[in-house]
């Protein structure tokens, strides 16, 4: 999917009519990964959980010109996935491309407060959702010899972050041999992946750390719309050319500098 990078003359050619779907695309990094690559003429497929959200956000696109597509699905259920996609495919057509954003963590995250119910929780919706949509969607693009992965892991997917959590952790390090076993098993089916390690966003998400980031941090990390721009161009990047594995920081990075809520509790 792609024959020039994203901004390049041609880019908007290469995804004009594409069906590109965003898991965990209500709000966040998923609507602004859906937008950057609505604005290169794909059609978008918006799936997540909440329905209010998703509406809202399948109607800010169309706002912008985007066709959007809402279609309500929990990457947790095999069965709501593989519903979904083809729900999408009915009316969208074959999935060209796959961004996987829907993720999770919990506050109870180290060990001492830790539950079985809440590690499985984690891992349900940010390893075994992303399996689940990265099955769904494969056979048509080996059907039509091309296919664009991205999945948004986390920098604690790259490399250990003690404040991430257990479950946190160990289900974003997982999905680095996922994306390595796409591009070695289905890079000959013209199937491309990308490991996407994010550092910090000012997303929701973050509200669920037992002590959030203070306002004035917030401002200086990465936005929604940063990712999302890197999505698009991972994505319109030339159809021979895999980004297999991208890290994305603030240049004011919390994780080399400190801060007084990212320390062992």
């Amino acid at each position: 999917m792609g024959e020039r990078s994203a901004g390049q003359p041609g880019a908007r050619a290469a995804l004009q009519g594409q069906v590109a779907w965003v898991t965990g695309g209500g709000t966040g990094i998923g609507l602004a990964a859906a937008a950057a690559i609505g604005s290169e003429g794909a059609r978008i497929a918006l799936s997540g959980r909440r329905p209010r959200e998703l509406s809202d956000g399948a109607a800010k696109l169309r706002e912008r010109g985007i066709e959007a597509l809402a279609v309500s699905a929990d990457v947790a259920d095999a069965e709501s996935v593989a519903t979904a996609h083809a729900q999408i495919a009915d009316a969208l057509g074959p999935v060209a491309a796959l961004v996987c954003c829907a993720g999770t963590n919990v506050p109870n995250r180290m060990w001492p407060a830790l539950t079985p119910q809440a590690f499985a929780h984690v891992v349900a919706i940010n390893l075994n959702g992303v399996s689940y949509c990265v099955q769904a969607v494969l056979p048509g693009m080996r059907a039509a010899g091309a296919g664009a992965i991205v999945v948004v892991s986390s920098w604690a997917g790259w490399e250990y972050l003690s404040f991430a959590g257990a479950a946190y952790g160990a289900s974003k390090t997982a999905l680095s041999p996922l994306v390595k076993s796409l591009n070695d098993q289905e890079g000959q089916h013209g199937i491309r992946a990308c490991h996407l390690c994010p550092g910090e966003v000012a997303t929701p998400i973050l509200r669920t750390r037992p002590v959030p980031p203070p306002p004035q941090d917030l401002e200086r990390m990465l936005t929604p719309e940063d990712v999302g721009e890197a999505i698009r161009w991972v994505v319109a990047a030339p159809a021979h050319v895999c980004v297999n594995e991208l890290v994305i920081s603030p240049t004011w990075n919390r994780i080399y500098v400190g801060a007084p809520d990212l320390q062992r509790r």
